[in-house]
């Protein structure tokens, strides 16, 4: 028999690729940190010889969510400002309060404090934005999680730099300082249209080719920022945007919920990627984003939570249900985003916009084996007659039982092998008295 490092047996198992597909009474085996195989459970115990295996009868065994926006170290300012417009959010709450309080210490132990909920809630990947990158990376490394760090780039000064020139500066030595680890790249994150000008976003695409990186933004958030384009520029943001050649297959596009169809056509053309954030997006009132006529007219969109500040809840089930229904709505098809196409976003979509499609996304042989469980035996959960409908319609991340990223446990039975829970949780209260003291 073949020696694997680990058999999983699952009561189903969800591979994403090929669509639609739910395999019942199932096997991933893995080793050197790869799916090797999935497999009936009966042929799995006459093929392999594992170290360790895993019984998991009552479960949903699935790619790990990959989260396509997050700005994690803000989880230590959840709930800090609500019911309020994106601009008076931010400009009187948000940034005061970072002013006030970001650190490097403040962005390791904001995403420690986001780690623990994103393993706990299925998200295995995150797509990060924000100031202090070395403070992610070293977070999400000793969360053993796997990411791509956008270090943000503005024209204003911040607590943590003076200038356009020094942000990128900064994004560049955190890059070189952590370009080993297999677990993380990184992007290059100018905030918005509206806090970077055409020089900085010329420089960024210079660096965006010559270093192969990634770069992401948010666009197209609020209706206000395409009228203030309109006032300053002449033009709506996007179309700037692809004047200056930001748009690209390496573009990911944060919200774009004001699009036009001619919008939509363009970043078809480019090959760009969106990230949907959908209770970020309606609990600032910012809209709903055209999300089926993306797909239709082939844009890659992913799902993201955006930050705890502005969501929440760092909690991709809740997004995946809300997106799949958020689209029936708005278009008045209950056909738009089926469940197995909302789980697609939630993974392989997201895994294809941080260019790591062939590594993680889906479980095929050869991949990463970046993978969770979800317990399905509970009176909330059954009966299950399709488990992709389940994993979009009915479970909660409250059901996530184990994790697993580079064949690695990362948590197991909802504990962090990785993250001292109650150690972090100090912290957060911590902070929580530090910030509230000064408010």
């Amino acid at each position: 028999m073949q020696p694997v490092d680990t058999l999983i047996h699952a009561g189903w198992v969800v591979p994403v690729e090929p669509r639609a597909t739910a395999l019942a009474d199932h096997c991933v085996a893995i080793d050197c940190g790869k799916i090797v195989a999935i497999l009936p459970s009966g042929e799995a115990h006459g093929r392999y010889a594992a170290k360790q295996t895993v019984e998991l009868p009552g479960h949903i065994v699935c790619p790990g969510l990959v989260n396509l926006h997050g700005h994690s170290a803000m989880a230590l300012l959840r709930g800090l400002a609500d019911d309020l417009l994106l601009d008076v959010w931010l400009q009187q709450h948000i940034w005061p309060a970072e002013a006030a309080h970001v650190s490097a210490e403040f962005v390791e132990d904001g995403t420690l404090l986001a780690a623990v909920e994103m393993l706990r809630g299925g998200t295995t990947c995150v797509n990060d934005m924000y100031f202090h990158p070395e403070a992610t990376a070293r977070a999400l490394l000793q969360a053993g999680m796997r990411g791509t760090i956008g270090a943000a780039i503005l024209e204003f000064p911040t607590g943590y730099a003076s200038d356009a020139d020094d942000y990128i500066g900064k994004a560049l030595a955190a890059r070189d300082n952590f370009k080993h680890e297999a677990l993380l790249q990184f992007a290059l994150a100018p905030h918005a249209p509206y806090t970077v000008s055409d020089a900085t976003f010329s420089r960024i695409v210079t660096l965006a080719e010559q270093l192969q990186m990634p770069v992401h933004m948010h666009i197209h958030e609020t209706t206000k920022e395409i009228s203030d384009s309109l006032n300053q520029y002449g033009v709506r943001p996007l179309a700037r945007l692809r004047q200056l050649g930001l748009l690209t297959p390496d573009f990911v596009g944060i919200h774009a919920v004001h699009l036009s169809a001619d919008e939509i056509a363009i970043l078809a053309q480019h090959g760009c990627h969106i990230a949907h954030n959908p209770s970020s997006n309606m609990k600032l009132a910012s809209g709903i984003a055209p999300v089926s006529a993306l797909l239709q007219a082939g844009v890659n969109v992913g799902i993201g939570t955006d930050s705890a500040a502005s969501n929440n809840r760092l909690d991709m089930f809740t997004e995946l249900r809300t997106t799949a229904l958020l689209a029936k709505v708005a278009t008045g098809q209950p056909e738009a985003v089926p469940a197995w196409q909302a789980l697609e976003m939630a993974t392989l979509s997201g895994a294809t916009a941080l260019g790591w499609q062939n590594r993680i996304g889906s479980l095929l042989p050869g991949k990463y084996a970046d993978l969770i469980a979800v317990k399905i035996d509970s009176a909330e959960a059954l009966p299950c007659f399709d488990p992709i409908s389940h994993l979009v319609y009915c479970l909660e991340r409250s059901q996530v039982s184990d994790a697993w990223i580079n064949g690695e446990p990362v948590l197991q039975q909802r504990q962090t092998t990785r993250i001292n829970q109650e150690q972090i949780l100090a912290k957060a209260r911590w902070w929580h008295a530090r910030i509230g003291q000064q408010r």
